[in-house]
């Protein structure tokens, strides 16, 4: 004997609630879907131009090589762009010594040479932090709220089935087990919902924490490299070919004594 239950039949009964319900967790699930292709590719395509970036700048002769590769293929991924922000502050804080003292420099490019650098990386890197957890909060709420929505669904068909079946007069197993059945429905709908945003989730979260750890230990490499003209990688400790325009921006023209004074950059910890 065919069975006429089912989803067709379940969505040909469902009243306003239960419809909104199913187009809620549509939504849910069409842009959860959406981040885990579009943030899966960013971060593959991320990942390969930071190994290529990096294993330029080690390579690289001398900071005049490095910024012009900056400029030519931009700031497409986090280190390229911390090492951009590094640049700029620099060059900020030469501006300001050699020209003009007055009014115009602002509070953020204020103070010693270290702590301009410094506030200059940590921006970066905040900007990077936020770039990279984009769409993480929509699939942390998915992946939370999706089963407890598609629970309200289940309890809401349930409510309606049983009252059909009052109404009706016949509690025969039959007669129950049927309507009950497709109101389950939603709730494996909501688990079907949650379980690739949690997942996607935590994949995005791992990558980008190991990705934050990666560039908080190099913005320690580009501070001593720009404040110092050394670089700190183990592979290259030549530095006698860093160019010496450079190396004067960096140590602010004449401020290092205050530099030394300070006992290195306070820290740039990723929160």
């Amino acid at each position: 004997m065919e069975n006429p239950m089912g989803f067709a039949h379940f969505l040909s009964n469902a009243d306003g609630v239960a419809r909104f319900v199913l187009g809620l967790m549509l939504v849910a699930s069409i842009g959860t879907w959406y981040l885990i292709v579009t943030k899966g590719i960013r971060v593959l395509r991320m990942r390969r131009r930071s190994e290529a970036f990096l294993t330029a700048f080690w390579e690289a002769p001398n900071l005049e090589a490095v910024a012009s590769s900056i400029r030519e293929n931009g700031t497409t991924e986090p280190f390229s762009h911390l090492v951009h922000h590094g640049f700029t502050a620099i060059e900020q804080h030469n501006r300001r010594k050699s020209g003009c003292e007055c009014n115009t420099a602002g509070l953020i490019n204020s103070g010693a040479p270290d702590d301009l650098l410094t506030r200059a990386l940590k921006r970066a890197i905040d900007e990077d932090r936020s770039h990279l957890e984009f769409g993480q909060t929509f699939l942390a709420t998915v992946a939370s709220a999706a089963p407890f929505i598609g629970l309200f669904g289940t309890v809401w068909g349930i409510y309606h089935a049983l009252i059909a079946i009052g109404l009706s007069g016949q509690g025969t197993l039959d007669k129950v087990a049927g309507p009950v059945g497709e109101a389950l429905i939603m709730t494996a709908i909501g688990l079907a919902v949650a379980i690739p945003a949690a997942i996607g989730y935590n994949a995005f979260a791992r990558a980008n924490r190991n990705t934050l750890s990666r560039l908080n230990s190099f913005a320690y490499d580009v501070f001593a490299f720009l404040a110092t003209g050394v670089k700190t990688s183990p592979m290259l400790t030549d530095a006698r070919a860093t160019s010496e325009r450079v190396i004067a921006l960096a140590r602010g023209q004449g401020s290092g004594a205050e530099t030394e004074n300070r006992g290195g950059h306070p820290g740039l910890a990723v929160r």
